[in-house]
């Protein structure tokens, strides 16, 4: 007996560049996703609530995430005040029926925010239902010494959030046990970027799953086993792709990997 899988499995608009927000929708709803995740970026479609509620409408697939503008190159996305950005994503959220927002540890550098970003996150989801889920990263390594750009850490496993994303790609540029922090995270594990990696030092490649050396196929399988409701979403690298075709069937095998390993077979069957 095969068991459906309870998760729902996201597209990232991230994984269509340098197509553009719209472009995912598209795809997602041809390919069969059950949903997009908004990356707030440089297109100001992702920016503008009112154009991406039009596009919940007119292609019929909900948005189930939103990835506050944490990157480096998204500085001044929504402003320069990271709280501020944070206040902006949930109230995207909420507007748009999104039940997580993704964000990133604070930059080292980001001072008062890195000083207050627990309690200040604790503070934030006594405000509101959506979560914050916060997603591990990756130290920098050069010459032999490592650099972490990040406070209170890249990785969130250890420190006092309530809900974390994981990110596998992430884990393959740290040199992390994907699985152990999977466990290690257990219920507090509310969201999956799935994508795969290499290892490559410095170079976070989210491939497509399956092309890399990360355990994708058994994290999923736990997380069938387990009776996971989150999500899992398809965050994965197609700029390269020769052709617009090849991007959508790289789009369409993370998608059919992501289904085949959460259809588990309850024990015992």
């Amino acid at each position: 007996m095969v068991r459906l899988p309870s998760a729902e499995i996201a597209l990232s608009t991230a994984s269509v560049y340098p197509e553009r927000t719209p472009d995912a929708f598209e795809l997602a709803a041809r390919l069969g996703y059950d949903g997009v995740e908004i990356m707030v970026g440089a297109d100001p479609v992702s920016q503008d609530v009112d154009v991406l509620e039009r596009l919940v409408d007119h292609y019929q697939i909900p948005i189930l995430a939103v990835h506050a503008p944490c990157l480096l190159v998204t500085q001044r996305v929504w402003g320069r005040d990271p709280w501020a950005k944070l206040v902006r994503a949930r109230k995207a959220a909420e507007r748009l029926g999104a039940r997580t927002v993704v964000v990133h540890p604070p930059f080292r550098w980001q001072r008062e925010y890195a000083r207050d970003f627990e309690n200040g996150l604790a503070r934030m989801r006594e405000e509101t239902d959506v979560t914050f889920a916060v997603e591990n990263m990756f130290p920098l390594r050069a010459r032999g010494n490592e650099v972490v750009p990040y406070s209170p850490s890249w990785n969130p496993v250890d420190h006092d959030f309530p809900d974390v994303t994981l990110d596998l790609s992430h884990t393959a540029v740290s040199g992390s046990d994907a699985m152990e922090m999977a466990v290690k995270l257990g219920d507090r594990l509310a969201h999956l970027h799935l994508a795969d990696g290499l290892g490559t030092a410095n170079k976070d490649e989210h491939l497509v799953p399956g092309r890399g050396n990360q355990p994708c196929a058994p994290i999923l399988e736990r997380l069938a086993a387990t009776g996971y409701e989150g999500l899992v979403v398809l965050e994965i690298n197609t700029r390269k792709a020769a052709s617009r075709s090849e991007r959508i069937d790289d789009l369409a095998e993370a998608l059919a990997f992501a289904r085949l390993y959460l259809a588990a077979s309850p024990a015992g069957t």
